[in-house]
């Protein structure tokens, strides 16, 4: 093998020149394209009642309740300045003081997919050295499929737009120009977004960095030294902080979990996803040899940001509130699958594994619609249930569903209260990680994290200065009824569950 074909994987790392012919590029560089590629994306934003996306029910509430802070309408709740995890929150704010809530979430979730799913495709664009006129049209059904997948669903939008401006960070610094000014101008919002992501894409231009400076047989030298960095930050965690690490989805290294977002029939989609990118990873061990592929820092990446998944501390108990943080399974899987998406991409276009990579976002998305209208139907039942109330009251829910992978009940209750009621067991004015904060207790929301978890999850003692306080529960001869009543000092509030799905696909 020549120095020139063994180099090849470390300039696939190198900055990229586009300088195909300008009637080349005229097609697939048509604003009409992308318009309506952004517009296909953006339907799972606008083809229900509500988005439902876990934790963006609590964005929406507490948005609601910093605009009744600054109106000094929440005694006990203050405002506290950030300069990280709350980019989203502001622009959901801003908008909600525009626009009104409803259109508030719809255009902020709506900028943040677009953000991720262009700074993805970007970075798989960049990093599979595709030339102008070739832009990976065929990895869109995958990228959408990673846009609406565990992160998105879970609600975590600072982390999920973190990662999108790091994507566009990483895919401006491989490009030559004045692309390097504005990557490191994106960096600014993606730290304010979360800084995670920010972490994780300056590890990944360092690595870059130094994998074209060394000599490619150097490479794997280079890998397994950051391994070994990995396994000692993971140790030195674990002597600071309480840490853990939990065994999580077994797809979760891979990546492929990201398509397993609610109930277990999503499973056979992740495994037959992870089926697809294995006959891809072949198409690129047949174009490029083993050994160059060994060498490439693309395969080196992918195997790194999994290896960190394993070895770093999916769970950190934060001293200060006793929260149990995650920071990495399903979360850092999303950037991996990117990754991988990326190192795939390099190999020639494979019709059959694009058509089975179509088939199985199309099920995907018949999925994510039949789960997000059951959801949708609970908060309608909701909204029933809060509407008998007295404005103003307190309320908790303690609705779980076992069947899903996710919480998807346990924040519902916090965007049907907007407007009407306090969630007072509300969790993010009592953790010290978000704008609101709760400095003492007060009427609006319990001011100590693990009794707001224990609201939720049942377990929690109700005590005199909670009442007035409601507890919507499921009632009624019809099943999934719910209903909102009153709970007494001493009464021990218990977790109930409901099972969204199948039940509720075709109500």
């Amino acid at each position: 093998m020549t120095r020139s074909a063994d180099n090849e994987g470390v300039q696939a790392a190198a900055p990229i020149a586009i300088t195909q012919p300008a009637e080349h590029r005229k097609s697939w560089f048509s604003p009409a394209v992308y318009l309506a590629v952004s517009l296909t994306v953006l339907t799972p934003c606008f083809w229900q009642k509500r988005i439902q996306a876990g934790d963006l029910s609590s964005h929406v509430y507490n948005a609601w309740l910093a605009g009744l802070i600054g109106q000094g309408k929440a005694s006990g709740l203050i405002l506290v300045p950030q300069t990280c995890n709350v980019l989203f929150d502001l622009m959901l704010r801003g908008l909600m003081r525009a626009f009104g809530p409803g259109p508030a979430q719809r255009i902020a979730v709506s900028t943040a997919v677009l953000v991720f799913f262009w700074g993805a495709f970007a970075l798989v664009w960049a990093l599979s050295r595709r030339s102008a006129r070739e832009p990976p049209w065929s990895w869109t059904p995958c990228i959408a499929m990673l846009a609406y997948g565990w992160v998105f669903h879970m609600g975590l939008f600072n982390f999920y737009l973190s990662l999108g401006l790091t994507f566009w960070v990483l895919a401006l610094a491989l490009r030559r120009g004045r692309g390097r000014m504005l990557a490191a101008i994106l960096l600014v919002p993606a730290y304010v977004a979360h800084p995670v992501p920010v972490v994780w894409g300056i590890g990944v231009l360092v690595y870059l960095r130094i994998a074209r400076a060394i000599a490619p047989r150097y490479r794997p030298v280079l890998a397994g030294a950051c391994l070994a960095a990995l396994a000692a930050s993971g140790l030195l965690m674990k002597a600071l902080f309480q840490a853990r690490w939990d065994s999580g989805p077994k797809l979760a290294f891979t990546g492929a979990d990201q398509v397993w977002v609610y109930g277990a029939r999503y499973l056979p989609l992740a495994l037959a996803l992870l089926l697809i990118w294995i006959f891809w990873f072949q198409a690129v061990l047949a174009r490029r040899g083993t050994r160059r592929t060994i060498l490439d820092v693309r395969l080196h990446l992918a195997i790194l940001n999994a290896a960190g998944i394993l070895l770093l501390p999916s769970v950190i108990v934060l001293p200060a509130s006793g929260q149990a943080e995650s920071l990495l399974i399903g979360r850092m899987s999303l950037a991996g699958a990117v990754l991988y998406c990326a190192l795939a991409a390099t190999a020639r276009q494979r019709r059959w594994l694009s058509a089975g990579m179509a088939a199985v976002g199309a099920v995907f998305f018949i999925f994510v619609y039949q789960d997000a209208a059951a959801l949708n139907r609970i908060e309608d039942r909701m909204e029933q249930a809060l509407a008998h109330l007295p404005p103003g009251q307190r309320v908790v829910s303690a609705l779980m569903d076992t069947d899903l992978r996710e919480f998807a009940l346990l924040h519902v209750i916090d965007r049907a209260c907007v407007g009407r009621c306090f969630s007072y067991a509300n969790y993010e004015p009592s953790v010290g990680q978000f704008r609101v904060r709760a400095v003492r207790p007060n009427g609006i929301v319990i001011a100590n994290f693990r009794d707001s978890w224990a609201m939720q999850a049942g377990g929690y003692v109700v005590k005199p200065r909670d009442l007035p306080l409601y507890r919507v529960d499921l009632c009624g001869p019809a099943p999934q009824q719910l209903c909102a009543a009153p709970v007494a000092a001493g009464i021990t509030l218990q977790c109930r569950w409901l099972h969204v799905t199948p039940d509720l696909w075709k109500q």
